[in-house]
């Protein structure tokens, strides 16, 4: 008797260990080498499962996606795919980009000019094409934030029959005349120069503050933690320059948006203070089809408070296209 319930206990606790060791998120990161780029990506979950593209935003890495947020969506049944973008984190470049000074593409948009950048936003959503080209999978959804929205947005439009599905977190259309952050905020944005760890530790620190919610207290050490620990992966503080440009660069995506027949869903927080919440309205307004998802309280941030509520947005419509693409695929 003793045998058969203590098989009958295996048996039961069997699926949930077997989805743990499936989706877990600490396995090893992986190199794929795209001409000029070779970008570090790792990937969780089964090989045979629709994946599921996430595009970070500015100067985040793949460690700015919370583990128990990849492992919620590899249990969903997605192969999650997390990677970093060109000149952050370990993605290196093979030939040394071209130089740019950000403070006179700075005072250029504040003037009205053009700003001239490295790269491109475009440039950018070409390199998750070429890293979904390299791993050999054909369709696959793609979840991005903030600047990995915009990068989303384009990747969509370069190649929309490979895109089953777009969600677009704390991002943007571009338009102009949407609200603008705070100047102090942006001051704080693009202050990248220290002159050692102690003070880049405390000038990002002092970033996430501003970026969050009002609504949650922050604990200073914590913060400090979690700029410590991207730090020292990789601190490329000429990188987050570089991607600034390139947003400062883009134009207005509304044409774009208005040729979109992707799938999307746009989650948004209502206190954003980086892209207020019109932007998110604004964009869902210019996708035909896209469904909008308000957080209240949410800001620009990954905030422990709001991981619940933006899962409980983001899961169930993952959900029905995965459905839905593997019902097309037994067909």
């Amino acid at each position: 008797m003793r045998f058969f319930l203590t098989l009958s206990l295996w048996l039961c606790l069997l699926p949930a260990g077997l989805a743990a060791g499936r989706c877990d998120a600490q396995v090893p990161v992986r190199r794929a080498e795209l001409g000029g780029l070779s970008l570090v990506y790792q990937s969780v979950g089964e090989p045979g499962d629709p994946a599921l593209l996430l595009v970070m935003g500015l100067g985040g890495q793949l460690i700015h996606w919370p583990d128990e947020v990849v492992q919620a969506l590899c249990r969903q049944g997605f192969r999650v795919i997390r990677y970093d973008n060109r000149d952050v984190g370990l993605s290196r470049w093979n030939q040394p980009p071209a130089s740019a000074n950000l403070t006179l593409e700075l005072l250029r948009y504040k003037l009205g000019l053009p700003v001239a950048a490295p790269y491109s936003l475009t440039d950018m959503a070409g390199d998750g094409l070429g890293l979904m080209d390299a791993l050999g999978i054909e369709q696959f959804h793609v979840l991005g934030v903030s600047m990995g929205g915009m990068i989303a947005q384009h990747l969509a439009a370069m190649a929309p029959q490979r895109v089953r599905s777009l969600t677009l977190v704390m991002s943007s259309s571009g338009a102009q005349g949407l609200p603008a952050p705070s100047p102090a905020l942006v001051q704080l944005l693009a202050r990248r120069s220290a002159p050692n760890r102690t003070v880049a530790l405390e000038q990002q620190a002092d970033l996430l503050a501003a970026l969050g919610s009002p609504t949650v207290h922050d604990d200073r050490a914590v913060l400090l933690q979690q700029a410590a620990q991207a730090y020292d992966r990789a601190f490329n503080p000429e990188g987050v320059k570089r991607q600034i440009m390139a947003i400062l660069a883009e134009p207005s995506r509304v044409a774009l948006l208005n040729r979109l027949r992707v799938p999307t869903l746009v989650v948004h927080g209502t206190a954003d203070p980086l892209l207020p919440v019109m932007h998110g309205v604004h964009l869902a307004a210019h996708i035909q089809g896209s469904q909008l998802r308000l957080i209240p309280g949410l800001a620009h941030r990954f905030q422990e408070p709001f991981k619940a509520p933006l899962l409980a947005a983001v899961l169930p419509y993952l959900k029905a296209h995965r459905q839905d693409a593997t019902h097309l695929a037994g067909l």
